[in-house]
This record gives structure tokens, sequence and C-alpha cells, in this order.
């Protein structure tokens, strides 16, 4: 059995003749690339906030489509809104969700986010018990994690470093929330965002993180003196705290 199970992981099926469209015009990513393997995208707000990432998957005549699952229930209703008179179905399948470094399975796939993510595989085998540090990996090389750093209805994907983890198309045309996100592509300079510090110390996520007595931020995932923190990156200078924490940029 190779690979280790993702418990927090639910799979959903996508079926229906017009389901690439249907996607097209909702999601971040250009699933035409689906032809080539599988892409991460998201489903934003159409003020341009996240509500869900996922990693969509072809599967014959339909998209699997792995999200967290404290966010599948909420996604499902979400895209029934969206259907109208599309032929399209979405549903769970009950199918598990493993990971792993190194060479990937027969049936699995590179995780498209970043290399050193791994693989993934969808299937029936639910995979070996929890093994890999994976919030290492994640601070790492400041990946963010959903209902963590991925806050529903706060978080923008530009912030979130999702251009850098392929999760976003500025040629594929409109999705919802489209028009806010290339705003802030198009901006001289992004002021906010999701990056990695070194820490001194541990506080709670989400404690809010302070640099000469004013909120610069909030901090998140920990993991061997370093940390992911989302900063007002012009005012996070010098050293900061979050609780008894004590933080820096990293360099």
């Amino acid at each position: 059995m190779d690979g280790e199970r993702a418990d927090d992981r639910t799979v959903l099926r996508i079926d229906g003749a017009d389901r690439l469209g249907f996607l097209q015009g909702l999601v971040t990513n250009d699933v035409r690339r689906l032809s080539a393997g599988p892409v991460y995208a998201a489903l934003l707000t159409p003020q341009g906030k996240y509500l869900a990432d996922f990693i969509l998957v072809p599967a014959g005549e339909a998209v699997l489509l792995d999200v967290n699952s404290a966010l599948a229930e909420g996604l499902v209703r979400r895209l029934a809104l969206y259907r109208l008179r599309a032929d399209v179905t979405v549903a769970p399948t009950g199918l598990c969700v493993r990971r792993g470094l190194g060479p990937p399975p027969a049936d699995g796939f590179a995780d498209p986010r970043h290399p050193a993510l791994g693989w993934r595989a969808i299937g029936t085998q639910p995979g070996g018990p929890p093994s890999i540090d994976w919030d290492a990996i994640r601070v790492a090389h400041v990946v963010p994690e959903s209902c963590v750093e991925l806050v529903p209805d706060e978080s923008y994907i530009l912030e979130a470093g999702f251009e850098r983890l392929n999760g976003v198309d500025f040629r594929k045309g409109c999705y919802v929330g489209q028009e806010v996100t290339a705003r802030m592509k198009h901006k001289t300079e992004l002021r906010k965002g999701i990056v990695t510090v070194e820490i001194d110390g541990a506080a709670p996520v989400g404690t809010e993180i302070m640099a000469a007595d004013r909120p610069v931020g909030r901090l998140f995932t920990q993991s061997g003196g370093r940390a992911l923190a989302w900063l007002r990156l012009d005012r996070a200078t010098g050293e900061m705290t979050a609780s008894a924490a004590r933080l820096r940029l990293a360099a």
C-alpha cells in the first residue's frame, strides 16, 4: 500500500457534457489544462475573496475534485447555485486521497502546486497512517493550507501566493472574482501577503502579530523555528511579537 492517507480530504465527482465549460467560467485556473494532467484552482466570491481551493483531476468523462472536507459541503451548494441549466452534476464519491514523497505509484500524480509536496493519488485504497511532517514542508516552501492560512470569505489568493503555486491563470478569461484578482495583479506592488518568519517561542494559530505597538498581521502554521504569517509587508520591519513569541522576517 503506497503512501499515507489524507484524512481531511473529500473527493467530489463532476459529470455531464457541460462540465468543462461550467468549471471554466467559475474557477481561477484554465481547466483546458486538464488534458495534460491535474490542475490546482480556487473558487472565489464575486468580490474576489477565497471560498475554497482544490485539485481538479481528469477522470475519463468526468472530473474529480480533491478538496478539504470542511469546505466540501459548502462547495457543493455553491456549485449548485451556478449550475442553472448546464448539463452538470456534482456529488461526493467516497473515494480516498493518498499522498507521499518520492516517485509516485502507478495511480499517482505530481502535486500541481509545488514539487516539494510530492505526489497524490485518488482511489479506493485508504493509504497508511500519516507519518510525513507536511507542516514543515509547507512552512519551508510557503504553501498555505485550506482553513488555516486560507480563510473563507477573508483571504485573497494573490496574497496567498496562488500565482507562484500554479493556481491562477491571467489569460483564461472571466471567472467569478476575476476583476478584483486582475486589479491586484496589476498593482505596482503587493503590500500584504503570506511569508515565512523566524519564530522564538510559539503562539496559537491566528494570533495577532504586533510591531511597534501596532497590528501588522497574523501568525499561522509553525514548525522548526519558522512559521507562516500573513503580514502587512510595509509595516513588518524589525522584531515583531505574537503573544509571547518573537518574530522576524526570514532571510
